[in-house]
């Protein structure tokens, strides 16, 4: 594996597979994904990054909200490697709010997602975590378990007139030039 990430965008297969579940989540190998994938996110301003997205076809991502030019009101949380994740409960009501995706460069859709999520996943030292996730941070979740089964956020988008260009976006909340 090199040193450098490069993320795939959307039109390379890798993207519409199903993510393989991680084995033994202490190989060098994946561990060494995980700090990658780290040092990622913060470079590409994302509150998340899959596996597959660096063209790895591991049921991993990385949750890092924290405020940044593409999403400055992003709650702050430390960076979370979610191996083999869950969704085991969610409630019934669900909320649309802009997405965008390292993957899909330039284009912003409003997506409907389950405001609260129960789930469960392994962390980088194998141990089951079982969490509540509630609003943004639920939302970085179903989006990322979305990249495992082959899914890009444009695949919920209800309607065409729920996209807008990254710079129409930027506009719109008072966050761009």
């Amino acid at each position: 594996m090199t040193n450098q990430l490069n993320i795939i965008e959307l039109g390379n297969p890798i993207l519409r597979q199903r993510a393989e579940s991680i084995k033994n989540i202490k190989d060098e190998s994946v561990q060494s994904l995980i700090d990658k994938l780290m040092v990622k996110v913060v470079q590409a301003d994302g509150v998340g990054i899959a596996a597959p997205q660096v063209s790895r076809p591991h049921r991993l991502f990385i949750m890092a909200s924290r405020p940044n030019p593409r999403y400055p009101k992003a709650p702050h949380m430390e960076p979370t490697a979610i191996i083999n994740p869950k969704i085991i409960g969610h409630s019934s009501e669900t909320a649309k709010d802009w997405e965008g995706c390292l993957s899909v460069p330039g284009i912003r859709g409003l997506v409907p997602r389950y405001q609260t999520i129960e789930v469960e996943y392994s962390d980088r030292n194998g141990k089951l975590q079982k969490l509540e996730l509630t609003d943004f941070v639920a939302r970085i979740f179903q989006h990322e378990c979305d990249h495992l089964e082959g899914k890009v956020f444009l695949d919920r988008v209800e309607s065409t007139l729920d996209l807008i260009t990254e710079a129409e976006y930027q506009k719109l909340m008072g966050i761009g030039d």
